[in-house]
Parts: structure tokens; C-alpha cells; sequence
């Protein structure tokens, strides 16, 4: 049987440590060679703007459009993703997704017969919302841009000084304004400004640009994404409601695609049209000249002789036989017979 355990003074129990609270560093002190702080927070201030970006698409874009779409995100710090939308759905649904994300503020791309985009700027829920034909669209990964920039600073905007003289390009700009800018003090965003972003008019169109700011006296190298923006409606709602503007110079991809097609035909119609107008001159009747006096001035008349009708039969040429014939036949026969005896 085992010894029982003595229970009593004489029984030696093992110590206790007693837990203390860590010994906080004093805030003069500075860390020694081995010791680590840690750093502050990138976001020291509060977050006030609480601007939040949606951007997705529909189904159907192609390999530059899904770039470009993942190059805004990327820039844009406050942005937020979702699962592309199905083509059958109305537009206003996407005021019921904007809402599930917590999203005040909503970028959609939109495409068309697999070569058509259209982009949607939008304020959800009450509006203004604008339509966008989306051309010259160029990505982040391609080698023309050469700049870099840090992953989520801060950027500058940029606006063409006509942005202030047409009340719906002032829509555009501080449409514009609330969705690129991106918060202060955002928790993913640093608090470095390095890039701009730029909007140009020219050509009736919006023109985007991404510059890095290289050194200190503001040179600028592009980094991209660039694409060209054409104004097509601007909407009272979010994706729909009373039209504000309508573009009167913007044509519609279907009408440029017909009017080059109708260029095409008419030139090869107006070729055929030369070829048939020059079979009829061919075959056409030729128009008979007159006469000129003037040909006969140097003609000589010849004089006309009598006809002589020969009434008796011309008299027949001798036949002279050839005296050597004969000659020739007897030499053939001898070499025969010649032949034969041998």
C-alpha cells in the first residue's frame, strides 16, 4: 500500500510566485539596443469623412475593363468590391447594394455587345448620378507608364479651369471631388501626398491622368491608368430620375459604327459606277467624221490600162526527162543483189 502523505508544519510546500502587473516604461526612457517599440498608428486623427466608394460591374467587360476597374481600386483606399451584377437587373438595384455595403457613393461599369463600356459616377441615394462612354483606356500594368507611387497616399485633384464655367461640369467636379478624394485620415490610407490626379477638357470630352510627383520642384511622371470620359446624361437620381444635360455633340457607338459602314459602301458603289460608265463608252455607237476635201489634194491619179481577155489555151511546156534516172535505178538493183550474195 502506499505511504500516506503527511499532512502537517513539517511537510514542505513548494512557493508560489505571485503575479505582478508589468512595470510600464517610463515615458522619457528610451529603448536600449535589444529592446523594440512599437510603432504609432500610420492614422493618428480621427476619421471624420466617412466616404465610402462602391465599385463593381456588370457581366460581360473584357480583360482591359476588369484592369482598370482593379486599378481604381487600388488607388482609391476608401473603395469597396462586389460580385459583378447580372445584365437583366435594373440599374436602381444598385442603390439596395450600395446600401448593404455602407457605401454613400458608387462607380459602376457597364457593358454593352462585349465591346461597348459605359461608366456610371453616382451619389447614392439621392443623386446627381452622370453616364460616361469610356474610351482610350489604358492600364497600370502596361509599360508606357514608368512612374510609382505608394500604395494608399493621399492624391491631389486637378481640374481644367473650364470645370468652373459650365454649371454641369460644377456637377461633374464635385461629384468628382467626393468620390477620388480619398478621406483624411482614412485607417488604409498613409498620410503622404505623391500623386495627382488630373481632369482636362478638350475635345468636348473629360480626359483622366494619374501623375506621380517625382521631387520637390513638381515635376510629374504619368503612372496610369488614363482613359477618356464622354459625357452622355446627367440624372437628377442615383441611375435614373429627370435628365439634367444631355451631351448634344455625344454619338452613339452604334451610329459611328453605321455611319462607317455607310462610307465604306458608297465608295465601292461609286467605283462600280465608273466601271459601268466606262463599258458603255466602249460599246457606246462611234461617231462617223466627215469627209475632208483636203485628202485628195495629194493623190496622183494612175493611168488605167485595157483589159486583154486571153481566148485561146496557152501552149504547154515541154517535159524533160532526166538522163540520169535510169542510171540511179540500174546502181540500186547491183547493191541488192550484191547484198544478197553476201
Amino acid at each position: 500500500a502506499a505511504a500516506k502523505r503527511q499532512r502537517g508544519p513539517s511537510a514542505a510546500r513548494p512557493n508560489k510566485r505571485a503575479k505582478r502587473a508589468p512595470i510600464a516604461p517610463e515615458p522619457d526612457a528610451k529603448p536600449g539596443p535589444e529592446e523594440y517599440s512599437v510603432p504609432p498608428p500610420v492614422s493618428q486623427g480621427k476619421w471624420k469623412n466617412k466616404e465610402r466608394v462602391l465599385i463593381f460591374s456588370s457581366r460581360g467587360i473584357n480583360f482591359r475593363t476588369r484592369h482598370l476597374m482593379q486599378d481604381l481600386r487600388t488607388l482609391m483606399p476608401h473603395s469597396k468590391a462586389d460580385t459583378k451584377m447580372d445584365r437583366k437587373d435594373q440599374l436602381f438595384v444598385i442603390n439596395e447594394v450600395c446600401e448593404m455595403k455602407n457605401c454613400n457613393k458608387c462607380i459602376f461599369f457597364e457593358a454593352k455587345k462585349k465591346q461597348d463600356l459605359y461608366m456610371w459616377f453616382s451619389n447614392v441615394p439621392q443623386g446627381p448620378s452622370a453616364k460616361f462612354l469610356v474610351q482610350n483606356v489604358h492600364t497600370l500594368a502596361e509599360l508606357k507608364m514608368t512612374g510609382n507611387c505608394l500604395r494608399g497616399s493621399r492624391p491631389l485633384l486637378s481640374f481644367d479651369p473650364a470645370f468652373d464655367k459650365e454649371p454641369h461640369y460644377a456637377v461633374l467636379k464635385e461629384l468628382f471631388i467626393q468620390i477620388f478624394s480619398t478621406p483624411q485620415y482614412h485607417p488604409k490610407s498613409q498620410p503622404f501626398v505623391d500623386h495627382v490626379f488630373t481632369f482636362t477638357i478638350t475635345d468636348e470630352r473629360i480626359w483622366f491622368r494619374n501623375y506621380q510627383i517625382v521631387e520637390e520642384d513638381a515635376s510629374l511622371v504619368e503612372i496610369g491608368p488614363r482613359f477618356v470620359l464622354n459625357l452622355i446624361k446627367i440624372f437628377q437620381g442615383s441611375f435614373g430620375g429627370p435628365t439634367l444635360y444631355e451631351n448634344p455633340h455625344y454619338q452613339s457607338p452604334n451610329m459611328h459604327r453605321r455611319l462607317v459602314r455607310l462610307s465604306v459602301a458608297a465608295k465601292f458603289r461609286e467605283k462600280q459606277q465608273v466601271k459601268e460608265a466606262q463599258k458603255i463608252k466602249k460599246t457606246g455607237s462611234k461617231v462617223l467624221i466627215k469627209e475632208d476635201p483636203t485628202e485628195v489634194v495629194f493623190e496622183t491619179p494612175t493611168e488605167e490600162k485595157p483589159v486583154e481577155i486571153q481566148l485561146v489555151k496557152p501552149e504547154s511546156k515541154p517535159i524533160v526527162k532526166d538522163k540520169k534516172k535510169p542510171r540511179k535505178i540500174q546502181r540500186k538493183k547491183q547493191k541488192k543483189l550484191f547484198r544478197t550474195e553476201a
